[in-house]
């Protein structure tokens, strides 16, 4: 006997939403193309507050890198306005110099002058500055990321995290209005890329800096944003908090590419929609008999080791902290769910499965499930 899914408030998992004092940055419809006829990013619209860490997430070539640079007037837009602390920056007909926009950039390779030791990397942008105001600078930019006693030291010296706190350093010691980062822990492994990520959000809060993030890397953009826009082939598909994104994904790309999630076919009857695994909330307000899809992630499904049960356990990847088991359902049907570490079931293990839903996310055209 199936067991009926338990819909939980969504109330319950309203984050608290982040407070915006002024925009730093804002962009209204702007498309950008390389080539004649074909947009590398379409109408994207957008603002970033004050202080605000915003993350642009996306695949390979859905056009992330594209906004960055356009922010940073490396790339004309053809259509659209990007203003900068209530300024026009960028416009088909109008374009600021980059150098004329206060905006700071690290990038993925960091761009560090190997030659040039760390103080002299750090100080590169203010040569406006009399010798003792850059020292002054400088020396308060290595205590700032932790560098104090590295700043004769040449890049080659450094490990990659040193590296790129001294990137990060020369973009802040010039006080940016807007600091810009291309996939800036791209090139650390994934210990220190974790580490990376909460010094450098630690270093962005206490500094108040406005961030632009771009990254392919959901845990990453989870991690560090307040805000995420998030991109598929040159458009922008949901805009939000990261745990609106996660729970209320917009679309179904936006349901999978930020976790893993299962597509349940079902029908609409009498305000329920009617599937494999039990009965969920018709949220979309659909006539009966309409056909939905229902997104399910691991976490809302527990499983139930039971003899009687008619769906199976198919495999089981143990990830430390948890296990992610794939799940046969009679239809053959494959749902997956998160089970704690020390859950171990076998291959061929029946089961029952219990939906404790946090959201009803329905969709109405079908979508094929992830690999």
């Amino acid at each position: 006997m199936k067991s009926r899914p338990l819909v939980m408030s969504e109330s319950n998992l309203q984050p608290d939403l982040y407070q915006p004092a002024s925009s730093v940055l804002e962009l209204r419809g702007v498309s950008c193309a390389y080539d004649v006829g074909r947009p590398a990013v379409s109408d994207i619209a957008f603002a970033a507050h004050e202080g605000e860490i915003l993350c642009l997430l996306g695949p390979s070539g859905c056009g992330k890198t594209t906004i960055l640079r356009a922010i940073a007037g490396f790339e004309p837009i053809v259509s659209g306005q990007i203003f900068l602390s209530g300024q026009l920056v960028s416009s088909p007909d109008h374009m600021i110099p980059t150098e004329d926009r206060h905006v700071g950039m690290v990038f993925q390779e960091y761009a560090l002058f190997p030659h040039l030791r760390v103080q002299e990397n750090i100080a590169f942008g203010l040569r406006r500055l009399s010798r003792s105001q850059r020292k002054m600078r400088v020396q308060d930019m290595l205590r700032l990321v932790g560098l104090e006693g590295f700043e004769r030291r040449y890049p080659h010296e450094l490990s990659g995290g040193q590296q790129q706190r001294v990137a990060l350093a020369r973009a802040l010691v010039q006080h940016p209005v807007l600091l810009l980062l291309d996939e800036p822990f791209s090139n650390l492994d994934p210990d220190m890329a974790g580490r990376m990520r909460q010094e450098l959000h630690d270093l962005l809060r206490r500094t108040k800096t406005t961030t632009i993030l771009v990254t392919h890397d959901h845990d990453e953009a989870f991690a560090m944003a307040d805000r995420i826009a998030v991109l598929n082939q040159g458009r922008l598909e949901q805009f939000d908090t990261p745990e609106t994104i996660y729970h209320m994904p917009a679309t179904p790309f936006v349901a999978d590419f930020v976790g893993q999630a299962d597509f349940i076919p079902g029908t609409v009857s009498s305000g329920m929609v009617r599937t494999e695994l039990g009965e969920f909330p018709d949220t979309l307000d659909c006539e009966d008999g309409t056909s939905v899809v229902v997104m399910i992630r691991p976490d809302d499904i527990h499983l139930v080791p039971t003899r009687a049960a008619t769906s199976h356990v198919l495999s089981r990847q143990f990830r430390g902290s948890e296990n992610i088991y794939a799940v046969s359902l009679p239809s053959g049907q494959i749902v997956h769910s998160s089970q704690g570490s020390t859950s171990v079931y076998q291959e061929g293990t029946p089961v029952e499965l219990r939906v404790l839903a946090t959201h009803t996310v329905l969709f109405k055209q079908p979508v094929a499930g992830p690999t």
